[in-house]
């Protein structure tokens, strides 16, 4: 009975995040749009878009591989996984003991390295130009992630995603300037790997500045809907691990009852909120860089997580 009911709480996580991701994204945008004074399209039309491009059909190029049909479906899959290890509105879930730091991390680059093989595959300018920009801030970025990974597992003793919240949550965990420094890196690294402003503007069409944009250029009907689904869970699940690991209040243990995890998932919206509209702000309230300038935005969250680490080598208290 245990078994179907961690089973069945499981699957609502993974639902939950599937579900509120084209919700998070429209809701961006209409803050985005209230912030400008503008009316903005519904919180909805995410959901519109993407059952409009399921409804039309696939076309292709001529020398399309196999695996420029395959890679969508790796990627919606690789994201998916990886947004569902993130502890929403409960620890201990039945496939806690693979929600691992350094496992989200690798499950993202997977989907990165296909991403990135889908725009050289049809041999287009812009794919090729969309691919070199998205691996050269991936370079960047995941050393920057991998660090801050390393300064949370020192100070919590794990990368374990549940035993990182636990411990955060718990009092012993304190004022720490590396997990500041470590806080800032994780936002910067995050905007970047998302492709927001002040990195790439997502909204934008503009072929000699979009990254992401330019990759998939080539797709349409439904393997351009899992791969704007995807680009949706992954904007959430960045979200959602800073949640989990700065704010992790409300991530109810294991063995709570039905009001409990409902008081749960109400919290963990309500954390979406706030980081929909801090996000919002931001990128209304800053332009975009050139390209060039990428890499020193990057360096700063490097050289951030850099130093949190350092911080908590030379002493244990901070």
């Amino acid at each position: 009975m245990v078994l179907i009911r961690d089973f069945l709480i499981q699957c609502t996580e993974m639902l939950l995040v599937l579900g509120l991701a084209p919700l998070f994204t429209g809701f961006v945008r209409k803050v985005k749009a209230r912030l400008l004074r503008r009316q903005g399209a519904p919180l909805i039309q995410p959901y519109l878009d993407l059952a409009r491009l399921m409804r039309k059909d696939v076309v292709l190029a001529d020398n399309a591989s196999w695996l420029f049909r395959v890679i969508p479906y790796l990627v919606f899959a690789a994201t998916w996984v990886a947004a569902s290890l993130v502890p929403t509105f409960r620890t201990d879930l039945m496939f806690s003991w693979s929600a691992d730091l350094i496992a989200i991390i690798a499950l993202l680059g997977s989907a990165r390295f296909f991403l990135a093989l889908a725009g050289l595959d049809v041999g287009t300018s812009f794919g090729g130009i969309g691919s070199s920009r998205e691996v050269m801030i991936a370079s960047l970025a995941e050393p920057a992630m991998i660090m801050i990974v390393f300064t949370l597992a020192l100070i919590a003793g794990s990368t374990q995603l549940s035993n990182v919240a636990e411990f955060m949550a718990s009092p012993q965990v304190g004022l720490r300037v590396s997990l500041g420094l470590g806080l800032f890196g994780l936002v910067m690294v995050a905007i970047a790997e998302n492709g927001r402003i002040p990195i790439d503007n997502p909204a934008t069409h503009l072929e000699l500045t979009m990254v992401h944009e330019a990759m998939v250029l080539e797709y349409s009907g439904r393997h351009l809907a899992l791969i704007e689904l995807s680009a949706a869970l992954k904007l959430i699940l960045y979200v959602s691990l800073l949640a989990c690991l700065f704010a992790p209040w409300g991530l109810e243990a294991a063995g709570a009852g039905l009001p409990a995890l409902a008081l749960g998932v109400v919290a963990y919206v309500a954390k979406l909120a706030v980081g929909g509209s801090l996000l919002a702000l931001f990128e209304t309230s800053i332009a975009k860089m050139r390209v060039f300038r990428v890499p020193e935005f990057l360096g700063v969250a490097l050289m951030l997580g850099l130093l949190a680490t350092l911080l908590r080598f030379v002493s244990g208290s901070f």
